[in-house]
């Protein structure tokens, strides 16, 4: 992506919802149970006083798996922006992903390991995708950070432990890896 009309790139911090932000319950689909991750909203509010843009970038397969529909999915972002909002902590934009090629057929760049949502995103708010990182507790969110041309912290909160031999073995290994997002993020602003 290049500079355009004279408006300056901005870094961002790309986050995974589930297991990342908010605690790892399947298929999430009542927002009486978001729950933040503990360190989670005093270290989202870092990244928006250090200037990063931060956006979530999550796939919803239950959507596809009728386990859940948007209007739903919106009140779980609701939840979960305004537990943030108590820290101070600002999310720039959440992107997500609906389908799943097993449920509704529907192949698309936007589901991570793709790197769609992210380079939507980077398009959308401006974003210089070299100066901005992935944060997630799953390989597919490290390959999506890694094919979309950020660096990546796997972080080992929800599914992180035990992707983490995976992740640390591909080709598309994650640039560090971190207990939780507290820790990811005190390693990406020291970086």
């Amino acid at each position: 992506m290049s500079e355009s009309a004279g408006m300056k790139l901005q870094p961002a911090v790309f986050l995974d919802r589930d297991g990342t932000v908010i605690e790892e319950v399947d298929y999430l689909s009542d927002p009486s149970l978001v729950r933040l991750v503990p360190g989670s909203g005093p270290a989202i509010k870092r990244l928006n006083d250090a200037g990063y843009c931060v956006v979530i970038a999550t796939n919803q397969s239950g959507i596809a798996r009728g386990m859940l529909d948007e209007a739903t999915l919106e009140l779980i972002h609701a939840e979960m922006t305004r537990q943030l909002d108590v820290h101070g902590a600002r999310i720039d934009l959440i992107e997500f992903c609906p389908h799943h090629p097993e449920y509704d057929g529907v192949e698309t760049h936007r589901r991570k390991p793709e790197p769609g949502m992210l380079l939507e995103a980077a398009e959308l708010l401006n974003i210089e995708l070299e100066r901005s990182w992935m944060i997630g507790d799953a390989f597919r969110d490290i390959q999506a950070g890694v094919r979309a041309g950020a660096r990546t912290i796997l972080v080992e909160t929800g599914k992180g432990a035990r992707e983490r031999a995976t992740a640390e073995a591909s080709t598309e290994a994650p640039d560090h890896v971190s207990a939780d997002l507290p820790d990811a993020i005190d390693f990406l602003l020291k970086a």
